[in-house]
């Protein structure tokens, strides 16, 4: 199965998460920078 990972770059905040074990699960912003 493919890797599924989600992004919204919204105006003002900006999120990103990836399905683990069939669960969303948002990624933290400090792994980006």
């Amino acid at each position: 199965m493919a890797k599924v990972i989600g992004i919204d770059l919204g105006t003002s905040n900006s999120a990103a998460a990836v399905m683990m074990g069939g669960k969303p699960t948002i990624i933290p912003a400090g792994c980006f920078f």
